[in-house]
């Protein structure tokens, strides 16, 4: 596997921020991690996304009121990974270690692992922000071409139009095609997973079969195949779509760097943090209703400096960032609305698209 390092002997921002962060939560006598309003919204999204899946089984509607439900099943579903799992499996959700890993389960109840996405997401994905080769969150694709450092193919002329369909079935591979190459190979890109125990190997292979008998076998007992079909695809497309749009938008668009993994050893000229600042955008910052629905992940700039803070917290700290950025020189990407951000993302893909 490649190795790659950054060049930490620079840190005079990242240890000015830390010391401006830590300031914050001191003064103002705070726990970094979830509080009060991310156990209410906890209550709010569990029981919805139960209540919603209890309905479509229980109750006879017409089909346009199923499929609106479906759909709306797909983006609860999408917002408690979001916020309860996305926190938990970073372990900021709560303080105690137990809770976290009990609600960083939810993943597993989206059809997805904990454990591979901890280790491809905490790990590889924060560690290497935007590095090509190591970042499974831009692995190469014969679809997409996400930086210049990939491989052009003809198709990709055309990725700027037929993207918002990939990102809508990437759902679908994640649960049944890339979680289990992921554990069948046992490696994430070049790099390999860490080792499993008995327990992750039964929890995996668990997990993936309750998925089965919730979303596939129940369902199709009650109300038969196609109704069934139409509500599982339909669900599908829409957490897809809207997880893959929120984290693309944080990382591919038309002002954050790329870097590249070549051959065994790779070194990168910035300091750790400041990589992560430049490689990474916020978007529509005072929109409350995204702010809540997303968990807080259209502030990924201090999300990415400071992943084990809880997202709760991000308003307040990028005022924080925002400044000790224009104190050390350093860019401070941020689009004012999620339509800027989604303009500027389908531009990138269009230019990458273009023969290089």
């Amino acid at each position: 596997m490649p190795k790659v390092s950054f060049n930490n002997k620079q840190n005079s921002f990242s240890n000015a921020l830390k010391t401006n962060v830590d300031n914050y939560f001191r003064d103002n006598n705070l726990k970094k991690t979830g509080n009060l309003g991310l156990y209410a919204k906890t209550l709010v999204l569990l029981p919805s996304a139960l209540l919603i899946y209890v309905s479509l089984l229980t109750f006879e509607m017409p089909v346009f009121v199923q499929v609106s439900l479906a759909a709306l099943l797909g983006a609860v579903l999408a917002s408690i990974g979001f916020n309860v799992m996305h926190d938990a499996c970073h372990g900021s959700y709560s303080s105690k270690k137990w809770v976290n890993e009990l609600l960083g389960l939810t993943l597993n109840g989206l059809g997805g692992n904990a454990f591979i996405w901890k280790f491809k997401h905490n790990i590889l994905h924060h560690t290497y922000t935007n590095v090509d080769g190591m970042d499974d969150d831009i692995a190469k694709s014969p679809l997409m071409r996400q930086c210049r450092t990939q491989k052009w193919v003809p198709a990709h002329r055309f990725q700027h139009y037929y993207v918002l369909l990939v990102y809508a079935i990437s759902s679908f591979a994640w649960v049944f095609i890339m979680d289990f190459n992921k554990y069948l190979k046992q490696r994430v890109i070049q790099t390999p997973l860490q080792k499993m125990s008995w327990q992750e190997h039964f929890v995996f292979w668990m997990s993936k079969v309750l998925y089965v008998v919730f979303y596939i076998a129940i369902p199709v007992a009650i109300v038969g195949w196609g109704p069934w079909a139409i509500g599982f695809t339909v669900m599908h497309l829409v957490l897809g779509l809207t997880l893959a749009l929120v984290f693309q938008l944080a990382h591919v668009v038309e002002h954050t760097e790329f870097e590249h993994a070549s051959g065994e050893v790779t070194h990168i000229e910035n300091a750790w943090a400041e990589h992560q600042v430049k490689t990474t955008a916020n978007f529509a910052p005072d929109n409350i209703f995204i702010n809540w629905y997303v968990g807080g992940l259209n502030y990924q700039v201090e999300h990415h400096l400071f992943p084990r803070i809880s997202h709760v917290h991000y308003p307040a700290l990028s005022k924080i960032v925002q400044a000790t950025c224009k104190e050390h020189g350093l860019p401070y990407h941020c689009y004012p609305t999620m339509t800027a951000s989604m303009i500027s993302h389908f531009r990138m893909m269009k230019a990458l698209g273009q023969h290089p």
